[in-house]
């Protein structure tokens, strides 16, 4: 009794001091092979993140909520799956929306602004926003309803980060570099509406076809593809530096949501011919050096034993540049598990998770529990001392005790684990079960294109679903759907229960981790 209540004082004292500074790094497009903390055969070393790894705690069972951009964004600011929202799963281009985040939905930086943080947002943003052309109509998506935007009427923007949480924000609506309508959004505010046309002849062209995937559109003046998160990067170290000088004995909140490696590869100069990988290569390791950087900017600031790191990415490598790096360089994005974004296979979401907390984070830990994009939002709520309401956060569980190595690695946190792919279908994992309740891959063609040579043989084709037991049987390969009938039936059952927008897969009456 004497070592529990002695072991229990010195994890409580863990959070005597004020509450943590939070930064999380959001990667676009990210295999689970491309950190060489993760693919130890990647074509290029990722120090900084590797060191990130060896400081803190890495994740290998870890997974965005979606294959997709947005329906991922939506998952980590409210903590919910998208199926939540009744709507079906999109990627936003141009003045698409409205967001995913419905009015009065609370979001992971509604939560801390609650407990005393000043929360900021830096890049990427890509939930889905509303805009209005000169008659007060909300417009849908399409490139050409760019020039439809009635500047005056549409900002400050009803939905965008300030309504939502952020006190200070600079993202870009859509990809940046990919899906017009390209122009920055500042504190709801548009500094410079879209106003020009964006050639993609005008960018670079690394290797002759990493440029792919860069759509024409319409533009603002002075808009930056090239150093897009050279920028992204700046605008969060000015707020860190504006917020230590203002208000050093307030936490703060902030996102980096990266271009990299999203479609085009178009690495910012300094990086260009830095490995020995092509120009994707280069630009991983423009993303390791930018994280490298902000860890010695936080170190410089004199906060670093004060500010906890996560590092994630929104899903699954991109389908060409997974062939592509494969073909090139030997290298494999997807880590070798099946499939890569878009897809409900292990490739599609299986994500590089990393936490780093010094002092407080055990450092060299390496976990096997399965966890989601979600667990952010009741993860930092219990650290702060949140106690979630039922009703927040549905999709959302606590990795608290893992995190600290309160919990064996035999001791699961998540009974289950929901994710989705691009037609926003379904995959459930139980342990080492794993239920995908469609047919194929949920996303990409295999039967035709660059993925066919990465067609593997169905060998139940008349089922209409699929069961893998991954732990026999990692690489998806050896459907089960008839001859387990009784765990698809369970997981079927299951699935039923979780999904639908009055469900939920977190528990009830969730309290802070020391409150338990």
């Amino acid at each position: 009794m004497i070592r529990f209540l002695f072991s229990f004082l010195l994890f409580s004292s863990l959070f005597a001091a004020d509450q943590p500074n939070v930064v999380v790094l959001l990667a676009d497009d990210l295999g689970y092979g491309d950190l060489s903390c993760y693919n130890p055969e990647a074509a290029y070393k990722t120090p900084e993140l590797d060191r990130l790894a060896a400081e803190g705690i890495r994740f290998t069972d870890a997974h965005s909520a979606s294959t997709i951009c947005s329906p991922s964004r939506y998952s980590l600011y409210t903590g919910n799956q998208v199926c939540r929202t009744g709507r079906r799963t999109t990627a936003f281009e141009g003045p698409s929306g409205p967001s995913y985040i419905r009015p009065g939905e609370m979001t992971i930086a509604d939560m801390l602004k609650q407990e005393g943080y000043h929360t900021g947002v830096f890049g990427k943003w890509h939930v889905g926003l509303t805009w209005f052309d000169k008659e007060g109509k909300r417009l849908g998506g399409g490139f050409e309803n760019s020039l439809l935007i009635d500047y005056e009427k549409s900002a400050p923007l009803i939905d965008g980060p300030q309504t939502v949480g952020f006190d200070e924000s600079f993202v870009t609506p859509n990809c940046p570099t990919t899906d017009p309508l390209y122009l920055y959004i500042e504190n709801g505010m548009i500094p410079q509406p879209a106003s020009q046309r964006h050639r993609r002849d005008n960018l670079p062209n690394p290797g002759g076809k990493w440029r792919w995937d860069n759509d024409e559109g319409w533009m603002a003046p002075d808009y930056q593809f090239v150093d897009a998160d050279l920028l992204f990067y700046k605008k969060t170290v000015e707020f860190l530096d504006k917020h230590q000088q203002t208000n050093p004995d307030q936490p703060f909140f902030v996102v980096l949501s990266t271009q990299i490696a999203h479609a085009p590869v178009l690495p910012a100069k300094e990086f260009n011919g830095k490995t020995n990988a092509g120009a994707r290569g280069d630009f991983v390791h423009e993303l390791d050096t930018l994280t490298g950087r902000l860890l010695q900017k936080i170190k410089d600031l004199g906060i670093d034993d004060e500010t906890i790191i996560i590092f994630n990415a929104d899903n699954g490598p991109e389908t060409v540049h997974t062939v592509w790096m494969r073909e090139d360089h030997q290298h494999d994005a997807a880590g070798g598990w099946r499939g890569v974004k878009r897809d409900g296979w292990e490739g599609g979401h299986r994500v590089p998770f990393i936490v780093r907390w010094p002092g407080k984070i055990p450092a060299g830990q390496v976990s096997a529990q399965m966890t989601n994009t979600t667990d952010i939002f009741a993860t930092l709520a219990s650290i702060v001392g949140y106690a979630l309401p039922d009703k927040v956060a549905v999709d959302s569980f606590d990795m608290t005790p893992v995190l600290f190595g309160k919990r064996p690695e035999c001791d699961p946190v998540r009974p289950y684990l929901l994710t989705q792919s691009f037609r926003g279908e379904f995959q459930l994992r139980q342990g080492p079960w794993k239920y995908l309740n469609h047919k194929g891959s949920g996303g990409n063609r295999y039967d035709r294109g660059i993925m066919q040579p990465y067609a593997l043989p169905e060998k139940e084709p008349e089922a209409e679903g699929q069961l893998y037991h991954l732990d026999t049987d990692p690489g998806e390969t050896n459907n089960l759907f008839f001859s387990e009938e009784a765990k698809r039936k369970e997981l079927q059952d299951l699935l039923a229960s979780l999904i639908g927008s009055e469900g939920r897969t977190a528990p009830l009456n969730r309290k802070p981790f020391l409150n338990q």
